[in-house]
């Protein structure tokens, strides 16, 4: 009796194990099922299709329930707009687009929160009538306004280097620290602090593509801080700061260092931003540009107060020209040297003098460095003398050719703002002839990724693999992520294809040029998969 008791008892213990095994098979899908986050299973219209007409409803179908937080539509112009008519149907989302849909493509950025609380995210595009930028015929002028900012607070940003520092720097190391001669250095410093307010904010506007409005708020201050503009204001303003401190001070040798301290700062600044500081080799370019703005600063900065002096018949005047014309010689052979450097870069050949519009800007500034350069030379040899030793005649036409050579100063200023807006020829050039190469690296592998730009704004990316070791390597899969955290785009997710050069994704059309992140999802084996992160340019 005992052996069967115990066998029975055994059994029994058995059977509910067996059992509540087998209650747990049956439950882990259906806990699988209720933990899984949530994906996106399609969407109305497709990725990546081209519609002849504007969609009425745009629709977003997922695996399970989820609830919409962020959804923004990006156009064709760059333009953004959050999307809020958007009604929950079970698993989709149908979401009600703005009526005016321009032709091109849009970019759809999406956020949402599965059932179980795991927000999740993408991106995905459609292009109306045809793939890419709006027509040339339908593009808008509404960058004018933004456009007359950047040039009317970079110009306002010269004044304030050139004649403001540079007008402090001689004061103390010229003139004497003649008081009477401080007014128009401490305007032009005055000019300059709110041109590079200016300059900040319109380059903000600029830079996230909005009009006049947008200038109030935040977001356009950071995008401009954001920029290599950034640095420059910042830099900038501690020259304008140290200026005003150096008048401050008074005439001592603590003045003096200021002074040349401020002009230092404010040449590093404008070596900090610019198609010339951007061109390599940046070893070259920036101290050319450092160079040649620290000459200009001291040549500008010294007419004002010497036109003053010899306007009040100072009897500093003499003196104040004596240093000028024993210093001037070096600046001005450093400004042509510097000058030089950055024009051969910058403009590569002489055909592009006549035939970019950059070229145009360069000649009509040389002309106008011509009569500076004829001016300057009859001040000098024709009426310094003359004027050291009093001779009336010579001091009145002395101070009319200052004026007149303040004058072309302030014109050459306008003429390098609108540089701005005309990319350099070395830059022209460079867009038609050279792609852009990226390499992605971790221990595993690497990738280097070749980003061509076509029309439209589409671009291609051709991708070669390799092993740790350096050579080929041959994975089961490759998926390209590509997203634009700064502009709030969601990633965007393509599979390659596999070509005999490698991996390729072809005819991605992105509305937004800019610096976008990308991360290479490569299945290595069925097993075995390794993420390459970087980033890269996506140019107009």
């Amino acid at each position: 009796m005992m052996p069967s008791a115990v066998g029975c008892r055994a059994w029994s213990v058995v059977s509910t194990l067996y059992r509540a095994l087998l209650v747990m098979l049956l439950w882990l899908p259906l806990a699988s099922a209720a933990f899984a986050h949530a994906s996106l299973n399609s969407t109305e219209p497709p990725d990546g299709a081209v519609v002849a007409a504007a969609p009425g409803v745009i629709r977003l179908i997922f695996n399970e329930p989820v609830s919409p937080t962020s959804l923004k539509l990006t156009r064709p112009d760059r333009s953004s707009v959050p999307l809020e008519d958007v009604v929950v149907k079970g698993n989709a989302l149908e979401i009600t687009p703005p009526a005016d849909l321009q032709t091109g493509t849009h970019l759809l950025s999406w956020r949402v929160v599965s059932e179980d609380g795991h927000p999740i995210g993408g991106s995905f595009l459609f292009s109306v009538g045809h793939a890419g930028g709006p027509p040339p015929d339908t593009a808008a002028d509404s960058g004018w306004p933004v456009w007359a900012g950047l040039w009317t607070g970079k110009v306002m940003l010269y004044l304030g280097i050139f004649f403001g520092i540079g007008g402090v720097f001689a004061i103390f190391w010229f003139v004497g620290g003649d008081t009477a001669t401080w007014k128009p250095s401490l305007i032009a410093l005055g000019i300059g602090s709110a041109g590079a307010l200016i300059s900040l904010g319109f380059q903000g506007l600029d830079a996230v593509d909005e009009g006049i409005p947008f200038l109030f708020s935040g977001s356009a201050w950071r995008a401009g801080l954001g920029t290599s503009l950034g640095p420059t204001v910042i830099f900038v303003c501690v020259g304008f700061a140290l200026a005003a401190l150096a008048l401050l001070s008074g005439k001592g040798r603590e003045a003096r260092w200021m002074a040349l301290s401020a002009v230092l700062t404010a040449a590093f600044s404008l070596s900090l931003s610019g198609h010339a500081s951007a061109a390599p080799p940046q070893w070259i370019m920036r101290p050319a540009v450092f160079l040649h703005v620290a000459a200009i600063a001291i040549w500008a900065g010294a007419l004002l107060p010497l036109m003053l002096q010899l306007r009040t018949k100072s009897p500093e005047a003499a003196g104040s020209l004596q240093r000028f014309s024993v210093f001037i010689p070096c600046a001005v052979l450093i400004l042509i040297a510097a000058g030089g450097v950055l024009a051969y870069v910058q403009v590569g050949t002489p055909s592009a003098l006549v035939t970019t519009a950059y070229g145009i800007a360069f000649l009509i500034k040389l002309v106008l460095l011509v009569v500076l350069f004829v001016l300057a030379a009859a001040n000098r040899w024709r009426l310094t003398q003359r004027s050291r030793r009093g001779e009336p005649k010579a001091i009145s036409m002395l101070v009319r050719l200052i004026a007149a050579e303040t004058l072309v100063m302030v014109l050459i200023f306008g003429v390098a703002a609108a540089w701005r807006f005309t990319p350099p020829p070395r830059s022209l050039v460079s867009q038609v002839q050279r792609d852009v190469v990226v390499r992605l690296q971790n221990a595993e592998a690497a990738a280097d990724v070749t980003v061509r730009r076509g029309d439209g704004g589409a671009v291609s990316l051709s991708i070669k693999i390799t092993g740790k070791d350096g050579q080929p390597l041959d994975p089961v899969e490759v998926t390209a992520v590509l997203g634009n955290p700064q502009a709030g785009v969601e990633p965007i997710r393509r599979k390659a294809e596999k070509t005999e050069a490698g991996w390729t994704v072809a005819d991605l059309v992105l509305p937004l040029a800019a610096r976008w992140s990308l991360r290479l999802d490569v299945l290595i084996t069925d097993f075995d998969i390794t993420r390459l992160e970087g980033e890269i340019e996506i140019r107009p």
